[in-house]
């Protein structure tokens, strides 16, 4: 008997994220091989916006995709986010020249304010969902505060994107498969203060720190590369990441719709708890296990030790500079 289709919210849909991810979703990468899908796909109310969206949808009919059941095409957030059971939260107004990240919060916090409420108002009961649009910590702090009535588990940011680059840089540096790397964790906030955990991940089940000998690697160039991979990317390429960002996204909802093997972990923004000294209510990354029922519960009783720890607080303490930053969207 087929299953019920899920219907997935998609803000931005007609950007660089979204026409990589699209794809991917209707072919059942994100929710599995036999769960149906319906899009909603949302964009702003300009028209060029709204014609490459009918463009990017006409693409996603071409593709004959088995289980893409439907499709709605809006500019309406409260007709887009109608019953959603996930809302992915991809769209976000880009930094400009000279633009510092507080005034990228500032121009985004209104945006997100009017997410949550139409999500609040209008998405289905068990709606999830997933910012990935920068500074994506705090957007989803926004949308969870303006959403009232959903419970704030249901909000999570992307730090996978940063998980995967990291897994990538230690496997290139170890000379193994990228498969060799395990519970590789990024903490904090997606953004040059994220903190790469090299501690706790291992390559070919031993710690990575001792198969990578070269520690002031690891503390300098691993670092400051994963940090700084999303500018990197801007300026090799001249536009930022898209299809890597699109596959963050679909690890992202894949490991929190299925049970996370005993043992592991991935790396999630969520709702901090007050564990490893994350100030309570903050939307911070933290290991994750998921249950594979939509539950998770943070990873207990890892070790950090002082340089990782002393990173977590510069990020932490950057977490609460943005919060105070758009306090007064938060009440």
């Amino acid at each position: 008997m087929s299953k019920t289709p899920i219907h997935v919210a998609v803000t931005g849909a007609a950007g660089q994220i979204g026409y990589a991810l699209l794809p991917r979703i209707a072919s059942g990468q994100m929710f599995g091989p036999d769960q149906p899908v319906v899009l909603r796909l949302i964009e702003i109310p300009h028209e060029k916006a709204m014609a490459a969206l009918k463009g990017v949808a006409m693409e996603l009919e071409d593709c004959a995709f088995p289980l893409l059941r439907d499709m709605v095409l809006t500019s309406d957030v409260n007709e887009g986010f109608r019953d959603a059971n996930w809302a992915l939260l991809v769209g976000a107004k880009p930094r400009g020249p000279g633009m510092e990240r507080g005034d990228l919060i500032k121009e985004n916090g209104p945006i997100f304010v009017g997410q949550g409420r139409a999500i609040n108002d209008h998405a289905s009961a068990d709606v999830r969902v997933a910012v990935v649009g920068n500074p994506c910590n705090t957007n989803a702090l926004i949308a969870m505060h303006a959403a009232k009535d959903v419970p704030n588990e249901r909000f999570t940011a992307m730090t996978r994107l940063d998980q995967n680059r990291a897994e990538a840089q230690l496997a290139q540096k170890a000379g193994v498969a990228v498969s060799e790397v395990h519970n590789m964790l990024i903490w904090g906030n997606h953004s040059a203060t994220q903190v790469p955990d090299f501690k706790n991940a291992t390559i070919g089940g031993k710690p990575a720190d001792e198969v990578i000998t070269d520690h002031e690697w690891l503390k300098n160039d691993f670092f400051s590369t994963v940090q700084k991979r999303g500018a990197a990317i801007i300026q090799a390429r001249g536009l930022s990441s898209a299809m890597s960002a699109a596959n963050g996204l679909i690890d992202h909802v894949h490991d929190l719709v299925n049970a996370t093997a005993d043992g592991s972990w991935r790396s999630v923004c969520v709702p901090s708890d007050g564990s490893y000294g994350v100030t309570e209510g903050l939307i911070s990354s933290f290991p994750v296990q998921s249950d594979g029922q939509g539950g998770y519960k943070i990873v207990q009783g890892l070790e950090l030790g002082d340089f990782l720890s002393g990173k977590l607080k510069a990020s932490v303490a950057e977490l609460e500079e943005e919060r105070e930053t758009v306090a007064d969207l938060l009440s």
